[in-house]
């Protein structure tokens, strides 16, 4: 089943795939080779699940996008200290081959632009070419997850166009801000800035930067965790040059673009993504990839200035209808349906705010599950808010639900409120997919009757119970039978009509022949909330036969109700006279306790889980 997160990367894909605004770069010989046409984006959660569409795998050269993580290997490997000795961490303001140095220091103000990144590479611990190379592609193959190479033709047309690039080197010798052979950074520059990526590459190199260092499928470390902060911190000051300050203002995450088309945006804590499509802007960063990450912020609400308020986690408790029942107690038929069908019905109980990035795990688990699942119960009980993204997604969710036959129950939230958006997101062809239900109770009871009719199973309802049907009377003779019936006093009641009530004496057992009932108890602040419902062949009223006592709940009639009354006094006579009768329907009674121990033993060890 299609992710409503998968469909939405392929709807802005389709929608962004006609711009034809923008230039290939051309100063680089090689680069200008590049199909312009190519466009892939890719969403990485922290996680390890990728989202792509598009070219997302057709290679590229990484350009300045390697400058952040190359920062990190200097910081590594000389410290913070000695890094800012060398190289600022100021906004230029100014385009990526702006020569930006500190007067009198000859410092470059940030390493994003080219003056900072070739003093950074400088720093690279090694003691010939090959080791700092080495060096570098081990550190960025462990960003992606996979080893990488550089591509040759691009890494000799860069160095053999790089004249400017050459000539900063020079000066920041002369500053000492390089204090070996200028050559030597250089030709490190030029070889990271021409390593291969796709488009899922830098979707996992910035998901790993948003893990605080460690690769979300490898868990291995690519960099310090101490040094993540630094690193964010000038892509989010600098990544984007002279259109940092409207970067931020639109999209809100720190980012890195570069000249092959490439750009990279983290969500620090929750996801990266990648963006290729190599016409460049009159800035040098890729135009539909500014315009894809602008409309991904924006739709997903992930502007990292309005985060959400944490949770530990935004599912507080998940379970399958196999271990959790409503309160609707059930038929033997029916139990072995849902023993055998409930897997296909799972609930989800949330909690904090509902954001792109706390919501998507639960998505990819609805429309990932094994085997499908036909019904989802979302309970918003804990729910603090839900961000218009979000709910586009639950819009999303619910229109792949319909066309593929699965249901989506909300429960404990009102249309109005917390999902005031959802109407107009919601297809209206797909409404019937999803209902809301007032309590959780009612949302697994309306999956339960839902699996009970795709398994060709009507609820009893208010179908009458022969005495002999009669679970409490199960192994009774026709003899024993007549002898209980004579005992009986039989007690029609309308509906919402209560039928034994809260406080009374406990005298006397009920056998429910016809309707349904449930047992309610008062809450403190007003209403009511139901224990159980109880269909016909079922009773309540136990406690009578143990040691009477008081009712501690009330028992109302929910349609038209017919019941056999045994007294506390007559059963007493039973025990006297029919011995054998009233052992059978005592061990019938027990029985069924014991079952709803085990059902209520079960549920807890689920809602443990």
């Amino acid at each position: 089943m299609t992710s409503p997160i998968q469909n939405f990367l392929e709807s802005l894909h389709r929608s962004l795939q006609p711009v034809d605004h923008g230039r290939v770069a051309s100063y680089i010989p090689e680069l200008a080779k590049v199909d312009p046409a190519a466009f892939g984006i890719a969403i990485a959660t922290i996680d390890g699940r990728v989202y792509e569409v598009g070219d997302s795998r057709q290679c590229f050269t990484i350009q300045s996008i390697s400058k952040p993580l190359v920062y990190g290997v200097a910081l590594e490997d000389q410290g913070l200290d000695r890094v800012r000795q060398a190289v600022g961490v100021e906004p230029s303001g100014e385009a990526f081959n702006s020569i930006s140095l500190e007067p009198g220091t000859g410092r470059p103000m940030n390493p994003m632009i080219n003056a900072g990144a070739i003093a950074t590479s400088s720093l690279v611990r090694g003691a010939t070419r090959e080791a700092r190379l080495a060096r570098v592609l081990d550190a960025m193959s462990a960003y992606a997850g996979r080893a990488l190479d550089i591509d040759e033709a691009v890494f000799e047309s860069e160095r053999a166009t790089g004249h400017r690039n050459r000539a900063i080197g020079h000066m920041l010798r002369n500053y000492d801000i390089v204090t070996g052979d200028p050559e030597d950074a250089l030709d490190l520059y030029f070889r990271q800035c021409s390593v291969r990526v796709d488009c899922r590459d830098l979707a996992l190199m910035a998901a790993t930067l948003a893990n605080g260092g460690l690769h979300p499928s490898t868990g291995a470390r690519a960099v310090r965790t101490e040094f993540v902060g630094p690193i964010l911190s000038v892509m989010a000051t600098c990544g984007v040059y002279d259109f940092t300050g409207e970067w931020v203002y639109r999209v809100g995450l720190p980012a890195k673009s570069g000249v092959g088309g490439g750009i990279l945006a983290v969500l620090p804590g929750q996801l990266g993504i990648g963006v290729f499509s190599p016409a460049l802007d009159e800035r040098g960063n890729s135009v539909r990839g500014v315009r894809a990450c602008e409309a991904i912020s924006r739709d997903l609400g992930l502007h990292f200035l309005q985060p959400p308020r944490a949770a530990a986690s935004t599912v507080r408790a998940s379970y399958d209808l196999v271990d959790v029942r409503s309160k609707r107690q059930r038929s033997p038929a029916e139990n072995a349906v849902l023993a055998r069908d409930g897997v296909a019905a799972r609930v989800y109980e949330l909690q904090g705010d509902l954001r792109f990035s706390t919501i998507e795990p639960v998505l990819r688990d609805i429309t990932e599950a094994e085997p499908p699942l036909a019904f989802a119960v979302l309970d918003f009980k804990r729910v603090s808010a839900v961000d218009p993204a979000a709910t586009r997604m639950l819009a999303a969710l619910v229109g792949e639900g319909a066309a593929r036959g699965r249901h989506l129950v909300l429960t404990r939230v009102r249309r109005g409120e917390l999902l005031a958006g959802l109407g107009t997101a919601l297809d209206p062809r797909a409404a019937t997919a999803v209902s809301f239900q007032p309590q959780l109770d009612l949302g697994i009871e309306t999956c339960e009757r839902g699996l009970l009719q795709r398994a060709g199973i009507s609820s009893a309802g208010s179908a009458p119970a022969a005495l002999a049907a009669h679970r409490w009377c199960q192994g009774a003779s026709d003899e024993e039978l007549a002898l209980l019936d004579g005992l009986l006093r039989r007690v029609v009641v309308e509906p919402g009509t209560l039928i034994v009530q809260r406080g009374e004496p406990a005298d006397a057992l009920y056998l429910l022949l016809r309707g349904e009932a449930s047992v309610v108890v008062p809450l403190p602040g007003g209403g009511s909330r139901r224990l159980a419902t109880l269909t016909a062949g079922m009773g309540f009223g136990e406690v009578a036969l143990l040691d009477g006592g008081v009712r501690t709940a009330d028992v109302r009639a929910d349609s038209p109700v017919e019941c056999g009354v045994l007294a506390a006094t007559d059963f007493a006579r039973l025990e006297t006279a029919y011995p054998a009768l009233a052992n059978r329907l005592l061990r019938n009674l027990l029985r069924g306790m014991a079952q709803t121990a085990m059902r209520l033993t079960a549920e807890v060890a689920a809602l443990e889980r």
